[in-house]
């Protein structure tokens, strides 16, 4: 966060901590399971570097679909509107509030490299990969497809309904709180692990009631006229069948 606040400074811009965001957890899961090698030799290696790709292909996707997104185009308005709001306490809102949450949900990926696990251990990992493929596709595709829709100047001001949106208004988010669900699982191998569902519960908190769903929802009608009826009909989180229009 110290070096994504140095860019920041130097770049005028600061929206490019949403990348470092999904990287940081990278380093974290590489830093915890080597720091694991060193206390704990005997643990599970198998267990330790299946977290470490887990979260390297979840962060670094991420991180790859939000360096493309900001290329080229002005700075994110959150941001924006965040500085004008408060100029004096914004970096102090972005960087270490954002640096602490990080190390908070990072609580399962820094408990999983720990210990040997017998049955119980392999019953919830294979759980766990599985709840975090759901959760990496939901998210990926979501946001394959809201690229593509957005990329046509023919949709400006319009809703994407179609293919996971049409079950979710927010299939990415519904995705990222699997997959941190799905390392939850993993981290459940032992009895430690429980400390690790304090990360999650705060990530899907977040999602849901924080900077996630409810932070974008809260003027995007006013800008693109179709939503409240798309709210109307649209699951809001989990994916659900859209309700029948009103006759």
């Amino acid at each position: 966060m110290a070096l994504a606040l140095a860019v920041g400074v130097r770049r005028g811009r600061h929206d490019g901590v949403d990348v470092v965001w999904g990287l940081g957890f990278v380093l974290i899961a590489l830093v915890s399971a080597v720091t694991a090698m060193v206390l704990d030799p005997a643990g599970d290696v198998w267990r330790r570097w299946l977290v470490v790709v887990l979260v390297a292909v979840w962060g670094g996707r991420l991180a790859r679909h939000v360096a493309r997104r900001n290329h080229g185009r002005p700075e994110d308005r959150r941001y924006a509107e965040m500085r004008a709001r408060a100029p004096g306490r914004f970096l102090l809102k972005v960087y270490p509030v954002q640096g602490a949450v990080m190390w908070v949900v990072s609580l399962p990926v820094q408990s999983v490299p720990y210990g040997t696990v017998g049955t119980w251990g392999v019953l919830v990992t294979v759980l766990g990969v599985l709840v975090w493929a759901v959760g990496f596709g939901f998210e990926a595709v979501g946001d394959a497809q809201l690229a593509r829709f957005t990329a046509d100047p023919a949709h400006r001001g319009q809703v994407l309904d179609s293919g996971l949106w049409r079950y979710t208004r927010h299939p990415n988010y519904f995705g990222d709180a699997c997959v941190w669900w799905g390392l939850g699982l993993l981290a459940l191998a032992h009895p430690a692990g429980l400390i690790g569902l304090v990360g999650v519960v705060v990530i899907t908190v977040n999602l849901v009631k924080g900077t996630g769903a409810a932070l974008l929802e809260r003027d995007i009608a006013e800008r693109r006229p179709g939503y409240a009826d798309y709210v109307r009909r649209t699951s809001g989180f989990l994916p659900w069948p859209p309700r029948s229009p009103h006759p």
